[in-house]
C-alpha cells in the first residue's frame, strides 16, 4: 500500500468517527458504537504509524514498501 492509499484510508476513517461522534451530539453512544469509535482510533493509530515507518525509511535510503503494520498491541503500547 503506498502514501496516497494510507492517507485516503486514513481520511475514510477520520470520516466514519467524525460522523459517529455528530451522530449522538447530547446524547451518549451505545456500547457497539464506543467499541466502535475505539476501534476506529486503534486502526487510525496504526495506519499513522505505518506512515512513520514509511517515512522513516525512506529517508534512510530503504525502501518504504518493506514496512509493515504493526499489530495494535504494539502500536497502543507507544509512549506519547
Amino acid at each position: 500500500m503506498d502514501d496516497a492509499r494510507i492517507h485516503e484510508h486514513i481520511n475514510e476513517l477520520v470520516t466514519e468517527e467524525h460522523q459517529l461522534e455528530r451522530a449522538h451530539v447530547g446524547q451518549g453512544l451505545s456500547d457497539a458504537e464506543k467499541a466502535r469509535l475505539d476501534d476506529l482510533g486503534v486502526q487510525l493509530d496504526r495506519y499513522w504509524d505505518l506512515l512513520r515507518q514509511r517515512a522513516a525509511r525512506r529517508d534512510a535510503g530503504y525502501d518504504p514498501d518493506t514496512a509493515q503494520e504493526r499489530p495494535a498491541t504494539v502500536v497502543e503500547g507507544y509512549r506519547q
